[in-house]
Protein backbone atom coordinates (compact mmCIF):
# COMPACT_ATOMS: atom_id res chain seq x y z
CA UNK A 1 0.00 0.00 0.00
CA UNK A 2 1.57 3.24 -1.02
CA UNK A 3 1.87 5.76 1.91
CA UNK A 4 -0.73 7.98 0.80
CA UNK A 5 -1.11 10.07 4.72
CA UNK A 6 2.78 10.20 4.92
CA UNK A 7 2.72 12.60 1.75
CA UNK A 8 -0.35 14.58 3.04
CA UNK A 9 1.40 15.03 5.87
CA UNK A 10 5.15 16.21 4.21
CA UNK A 11 3.00 18.60 2.31
CA UNK A 12 0.98 19.66 5.16
CA UNK A 13 4.32 20.45 7.76
CA UNK A 14 5.69 21.88 4.62
CA UNK A 15 2.96 24.67 4.14
CA UNK A 16 3.04 25.08 7.68
CA UNK A 17 6.43 25.82 8.13
CA UNK A 18 6.54 28.45 5.05
CA UNK A 19 3.20 29.92 6.57
CA UNK A 20 4.83 30.26 10.31
CA UNK A 21 7.81 31.96 8.51
CA UNK A 22 6.06 34.38 6.16
CA UNK A 23 3.59 35.24 8.89
CA UNK A 24 6.13 36.05 11.65
CA UNK A 25 6.17 39.66 10.21
CA UNK A 26 2.72 40.14 11.17
CA UNK A 27 3.42 38.17 14.83
CA UNK A 28 1.35 35.16 13.67
CA UNK A 29 3.04 32.70 15.82
CA UNK A 30 2.74 28.52 14.75
CA UNK A 31 -0.61 27.79 12.91
CA UNK A 32 -2.58 31.07 14.32
CA UNK A 33 -2.83 32.06 10.99
CA UNK A 34 -5.45 29.38 10.67
CA UNK A 35 -7.61 30.42 13.18
CA UNK A 36 -7.64 33.96 12.48
CA UNK A 37 -8.55 33.11 8.69
CA UNK A 38 -11.73 30.93 9.61
CA UNK A 39 -12.78 33.89 12.13
CA UNK A 40 -12.51 36.37 9.23
CA UNK A 41 -14.53 34.52 6.79
CA UNK A 42 -17.02 33.57 9.60
CA UNK A 43 -17.32 36.58 11.72
CA UNK A 44 -19.20 35.64 15.15
CA UNK A 45 -18.35 31.59 15.24
CA UNK A 46 -17.85 30.07 17.90
CA UNK A 47 -14.58 28.68 19.68
CA UNK A 48 -15.99 25.25 19.57
CA UNK A 49 -16.82 25.57 16.02
CA UNK A 50 -13.24 27.01 14.99
CA UNK A 51 -11.72 24.22 16.67
CA UNK A 52 -14.18 21.67 14.82
CA UNK A 53 -13.40 23.24 11.61
CA UNK A 54 -9.13 23.29 11.87
CA UNK A 55 -9.17 19.62 13.65
CA UNK A 56 -7.87 20.34 16.99
CA UNK A 57 -9.01 19.84 20.63
CA UNK A 58 -10.59 22.78 22.35
CA UNK A 59 -7.47 23.20 24.41
CA UNK A 60 -5.43 23.70 21.46
CA UNK A 61 -7.89 26.00 19.72
CA UNK A 62 -8.36 27.85 23.35
CA UNK A 63 -4.66 28.54 23.52
CA UNK A 64 -4.32 29.84 19.85
CA UNK A 65 -7.39 31.80 20.19
CA UNK A 66 -6.41 33.92 23.20
CA UNK A 67 -3.40 34.26 21.94
CA UNK A 68 -5.01 36.25 18.83
CA UNK A 69 -6.80 38.27 20.93
CA UNK A 70 -4.15 39.47 23.64
CA UNK A 71 -2.22 40.29 19.50
CA UNK A 72 -5.25 42.35 18.82
CA UNK A 73 -6.20 40.41 15.90
CA UNK A 74 -9.56 38.93 17.14
CA UNK A 75 -12.56 40.34 19.83
CA UNK A 76 -14.52 38.10 22.14
CA UNK A 77 -18.08 39.35 22.17
CA UNK A 78 -21.15 38.13 24.04
CA UNK A 79 -23.78 36.80 22.49
CA UNK A 80 -27.38 38.92 22.77
CA UNK A 81 -29.26 35.94 23.57
CA UNK A 82 -26.67 33.96 25.57
CA UNK A 83 -24.20 35.66 27.83
CA UNK A 84 -22.27 32.35 28.25
CA UNK A 85 -21.77 32.17 24.94
CA UNK A 86 -18.63 34.42 23.38
CA UNK A 87 -18.46 34.84 19.30
CA UNK A 88 -15.57 36.07 17.55
CA UNK A 89 -14.62 38.40 15.27
CA UNK A 90 -11.72 39.93 13.47
CA UNK A 91 -10.20 43.69 15.00
CA UNK A 92 -9.29 46.06 12.09
CA UNK A 93 -5.57 44.52 12.47
CA UNK A 94 -6.80 41.02 12.05
CA UNK A 95 -9.05 42.06 8.95
CA UNK A 96 -5.77 43.95 7.40
CA UNK A 97 -3.97 40.52 7.38
CA UNK A 98 -6.29 38.46 6.32
CA UNK A 99 -5.83 39.70 2.53
CA UNK A 100 -1.96 38.68 2.81
CA UNK A 101 -3.14 35.37 4.18
CA UNK A 102 -5.44 34.67 1.71
CA UNK A 103 -3.09 35.48 -1.30
CA UNK A 104 -0.11 33.38 0.20
CA UNK A 105 -2.91 30.81 0.27
CA UNK A 106 -4.23 30.77 -2.87
CA UNK A 107 -0.16 31.10 -4.24
CA UNK A 108 0.46 27.70 -2.32
CA UNK A 109 -2.47 26.49 -4.27
CA UNK A 110 -0.87 27.52 -7.70
CA UNK A 111 2.24 26.40 -6.52
CA UNK A 112 1.05 22.85 -5.50
CA UNK A 113 -1.12 22.40 -8.22
CA UNK A 114 0.98 23.71 -11.01
CA UNK A 115 1.11 21.71 -14.06
CA UNK A 116 -2.75 20.29 -13.68
CA UNK A 117 -5.35 20.51 -16.11
CA UNK A 118 -8.75 21.72 -14.37
CA UNK A 119 -10.29 17.84 -14.55
CA UNK A 120 -7.27 17.06 -12.86
CA UNK A 121 -7.57 19.41 -10.41
CA UNK A 122 -11.26 18.44 -9.27
CA UNK A 123 -10.27 14.70 -9.48
CA UNK A 124 -7.45 15.78 -6.48
CA UNK A 125 -10.05 17.67 -4.80
CA UNK A 126 -12.66 15.11 -4.72
CA UNK A 127 -10.25 12.51 -3.52
CA UNK A 128 -8.78 14.19 -1.02
CA UNK A 129 -12.28 15.24 0.23
CA UNK A 130 -13.09 11.67 0.82
CA UNK A 131 -9.83 11.05 2.52
CA UNK A 132 -10.85 13.75 4.92
CA UNK A 133 -14.19 12.63 5.15
CA UNK A 134 -13.47 8.95 6.12
CA UNK A 135 -10.87 10.66 8.65
CA UNK A 136 -13.32 12.82 9.88
CA UNK A 137 -15.37 9.64 11.36
CA UNK A 138 -12.08 8.62 13.06
CA UNK A 139 -11.52 11.82 14.68
CA UNK A 140 -15.32 12.37 15.74
CA UNK A 141 -14.83 8.69 17.51
CA UNK A 142 -11.76 9.09 19.51
CA UNK A 143 -12.71 12.74 19.94
CA UNK A 144 -15.52 10.93 22.21
CA UNK A 145 -12.78 8.85 24.17
CA UNK A 146 -13.22 6.26 21.95
CA UNK A 147 -10.85 3.46 21.41
CA UNK A 148 -10.52 2.41 17.82
CA UNK A 149 -9.75 -1.34 16.55
CA UNK A 150 -6.67 -1.82 14.52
Amino acid sequence: MMEVLREIGMIARALDSISNIEFKEYDLTKGQYLYLVRICENPGIIQEKVAEMIKVDRTTASRAIKKLEINGFIEKKDDEQNKKIKKLFPTEKGNNVYPFIKRENDYSNSVALEGFSESEIEIIFNLIQRVRKNVEKDWEFVKKGHKRNY
